[in-house]
């Protein structure tokens, strides 16, 4: 590891000690409701194995989201979100 690479670990360490001590606040926070999931599956009339196949994420993982035990992150979350502004776009781009 490159000592540039270190120092920026140690950072981003000593950065989430402070958030977590409430002395930082986080530089993004992203919500996202479960019920937000169900909401944008039941607009578009399927069942949760339909749309976890759609999304391209397995059952339990759209269950989990479901019933709030897991966040969708990172490019499924960017999905979700346009999934819940249109819908139907999604269904065409992904030939559902």
């Amino acid at each position: 590891m490159r000592n540039k690479d270190f120092k920026d670990l140690l950072t981003g360490i000593e950065q989430a000690r402070k958030i977590h001590a409430g002395k930082m606040k986080p530089g993004k926070v992203s919500e996202f409701h479960p019920i937000i999931v169900t909401k944008i599956r039941k607009k578009l009339h399927v069942s949760q194995a339909k749309f976890a196949h759609i999304i391209g994420v397995s059952i339990d993982t759209l269950q989990n989201w479901e019933q709030g035990r897991r966040v969708p992150e990172g490019p499924a979350l960017a999905l979700l979100k346009v999934a819940q502004a249109n819908p139907e776009a999604v269904i065409r781009a992904l030939h559902a």
